[in-house]
């Protein structure tokens, strides 16, 4: 879908290093004479001109007293968190804990009116019972984190539920057909699940799409990810939490979205998809 998970971030990355090597050029300063004036080593210039490091807060604010630029330290210092946000791995997100990671983010669930998500594994949080959801979060706290705050967590979860039920708001889910039949955490759970998905999908504000195992695929089941309005695209992976707001890799998620719900089931179908896995489960 990307050239790398990574992409947006090293891009941001990229062009705070080029503002700082502009500065740098700007001021007629050398490599040499940057790094003596900063205090440290011309090979740490370098690096940080060609983002092969990202400097530090304090490293912007020496290199911007160094090129007599003091009034650009903040903007820049602006562009440093915005590029560090876009690319969280798990132990820093949920370093004390699954309820703060969870609450982090409901400000940006009140503000959107426009969700769409699609799940190649899981059930979309949105939509998930508290069984699944307590099924979900303590198998990632059992894997990668040692603060157990799991049913506060859950509960946190559960109170941004909230926005389906509020005015003003659209929801777009895509599963694949295999979520519905992966187990998580036990047979009744998973009913309950099931029978959930079927109440949630008949909400007028809500449409649930299912693609089916058999379909003949254009594309490939992805890693899962939600668009929040046109504002940025959020994306779970293995080793960590991406933020997506680069025009062109918006779109890049836009029209797989797109492509994807064209190959899903809706209405009955996808009713008769959830109620066959019921009967799976026994």
């Amino acid at each position: 879908m990307t050239d790398s998970p990574h992409s947006s971030a090293q891009g941001a990355r990229r062009a705070l290093a080029s503002r700082l090597a502009d500065l740098c050029r700007d001021a007629g300063l050398t490599g040499a004479e940057l790094a003596e004036r900063c205090g440290w080593s011309q090979s740490k210039s370098s690096r940080i001109k060609n983002a092969r490091t990202p400097p530090s807060a304090e490293d912007i604010r020496a290199w911007c007293r160094a090129c007599g630029a003091e009034d650009q330290t903040e903007d820049l210092i602006v562009s440093l968190r915005s590029a560090e946000g876009m690319w969280v791995d798990w132990r820093r997100m949920e370093r004390a804990g699954l309820k703060q990671a969870q609450q982090a983010q409901l400000p940006l669930f009140e503000r959107t009116h426009r969700f769409r998500s699609y799940s190649s594994w899981l059930v979309p949080g949105l939509i998930q019972t508290y069984g699944y959801t307590e099924a979900v979060l303590r198998a990632v706290q059992r894997r990668r984190v040692a603060v157990d705050d799991v049913t506060a967590a859950v509960a946190a979860r559960m109170e941004r539920q909230r926005v389906l039920f509020e005015a003003g708001r659209q929801f777009a889910f895509l599963m694949e057909e295999s979520v519905l039949r992966n187990g998580l955490g036990g047979s009744d759970v998973l009913k309950g699940q099931l029978g959930h998905l079927l109440s949630v999908g008949s909400l007028p504000n809500v449409s649930l799409g299912v693609v089916p195992m058999g379909v003949e695929r254009s594309r490939m089941p992805v890693e899962g990810f939600w668009i929040f309005d046109s504002a940025q695209v959020n994306v779970e992976l293995v080793s960590g939490y991406l933020t997506v707001r680069r025009p062109s890799e918006m779109a890049m998620y836009t029209e797989t979205f797109a492509q994807l719900a064209e190959l899903a089931v809706y209405g009955r179908k996808a009713r008769q998809l959830i109620s066959q896995a019921c009967h799976w489960i026994g």
